[in-house]
């Protein structure tokens, strides 16, 4: 599983998701003829009202224990010791995870001691995390091209397989949630996100409502008092970006969601983010926030990238156009800014062999643009899933791996952490 999942996230995390690397190397006319369906549209049947009790439909949730693919912990590199034997990396974690549990192995939280929130590495009290609950959509695994199906079945073994394996390499970092929530859904072709054929908004539509009856379940489920976290990346955070307009109200979550990822997907500061019903995070320790970003190399070259953005209608049903994008620095946690390398805790990369994976400290900076763009500096070499144009979108969550899981577990406390009290008249 480990070396299927580094090859994954290697090469494969998002060879179509949203066509972009497609759209890097072809043009975009013969990209649509490669990945767009060539059929109609054709509705499935709707899932079931209570299709989601089924443990079947879930690819994480609790109870799943070491099969759990949203529960791997990946290994810690070793820092250097100087000429007195002393670690020279005040920042790495001095347990590689909870309990023993080797990197080979998912992680089961709720039978392990929780480490620590800490960057300096010491260990926590596991009752210092509060319980939380992570709903996480996947991003597009139906990988087929040249087909007519617009969206993908519940059955289709492949497109299953590779949802899991990308669940271990996206939504791990958020491992150290009691609960994680990840469905099956039948998720719109990859070429639904390069043509403006009337077919494409249906597939996307189609793969939402699957979402959205997923979501309502899960919010029935889990403790009505415990705090949330949404996250997806890709196709899988469009979806959560409708969940927030369609639900935060309706369900009344605003005051229980400590944050939103939705990475990799383009947020329009002026045509999406009005329409949200959270704001971007300005602050590390902010609650009921938006944490969004999209990785490219200071030298890359964005321009496919943000034509398809500009070409796109934002949340308004108006063209995005030329306006900068946002962008949430995964290193600082506050919207725009930089941070050099030293302050990344760990990126999550695989060896040359593809047979393991550490975290690397210290190896990548990031610096959010005057476009919204997340610049990474010249990185160094990750393995062949770099998209031509210096695009980093199969690396946008491993890139910052353990700051994110810092992050979520900061705004966590903060929203967990009990008000003030006033002090006493005298």
């Amino acid at each position: 599983m480990v070396r299927k999942f580094l090859f994954i996230v290697a090469l494969l995390i998002v060879i179509v998701i949203g066509g972009a690397i497609a759209l890097s190397i072809w043009s975009r006319e013969a990209t649509e003829i490669a990945f767009v369906p060539r059929g109609d549209f054709v509705e499935q049947e709707a899932l079931a009202a209570n299709a989601y009790e089924d443990p079947e439909m879930w690819y994480s949730r609790p109870g799943l224990g070491t099969s759990d693919p949203a529960r791997y912990q990946p290994a810690i590199a070793q820092p250097a010791e100087n000429e007195a034997g002393a670690a020279t990396n005040p920042t790495a974690e001095s347990t590689p995870n909870r309990s023993g549990i080797g990197p080979e192995r998912p992680l089961d939280r709720a039978a392990d001691a929780r480490t620590t929130g800490s960057v300096t590495g010491e260990a926590a009290d596991p009752a210092a995390i509060p319980d939380f609950a992570v709903f996480f959509v996947p991003p597009t695994s139906f990988l087929k091209a040249g087909g007519t199906a617009w969206n993908a079945t519940l059955d289709d073994a492949a497109t299953n397989s590779r949802a899991r394996t990308f669940l271990r390499g996206l939504a791990s970092p958020f491992n150290r949630a009691d609960e994680i929530w990840a469905p099956k859904y039948r998720q719109a072709a990859a070429g639904a996100f390069l043509t403006d054929r009337p077919e494409a908004q249906q597939a996307i539509d189609a793969a939402y409502a699957d979402v959205a009856q997923a979501f309502d379940y899960f919010l029935d489920s889990v403790d009505p008092e415990k705090p949330i976290v949404l996250a997806g990346h890709s196709q899988g955070a469009i979806h959560i970006l409708r969940l927030l307009i369609d639900r935060a109200e309706a369900r009344g979550l605003s005051d229980r969601i400590a944050a939103v990822y939705a990475i990799g997907w383009p947020i329009s500061i002026e045509h999406d983010l009005p329409a949200l019903p959270l704001p971007a995070c300005a602050a590390p320790a902010q609650t009921g926030c938006l944490i969004a970003y999209s990785a490219f190399s200071d030298d890359g070259d964005a321009d496919l990238f943000e034509s398809r953005y500009q070409a796109t209608p934002g949340f308004d049903g108006q063209p995005r156009g030329e306006g900068p994008i946002l962008c949430v620095n995964p290193l600082t946690g506050a919207t725009g800014g930089s941070a050099p390398a030293e302050a990344n805790l760990g990126t999550l990369k695989p060896s040359a062999d593809l047979r393991s994976g550490e975290l690397i400290v210290g190896a990548i900076p990031a610096r959010c643009d005057e476009r919204g763009l997340l610049l990474i500096g010249d990185p160094p070499d990750l393995g062949p899933g770099v998209l031509p144009g210096g695009n980093y979108h199969v690396y946008d969550i491993p890139l910052f791996w353990k700051n994110l899981q810092e992050d979520v577990l900061r705004r966590v406390r903060a929203l967990a952490a009990p008000a003030t009290p006033a002090p006493s008249e005298a």
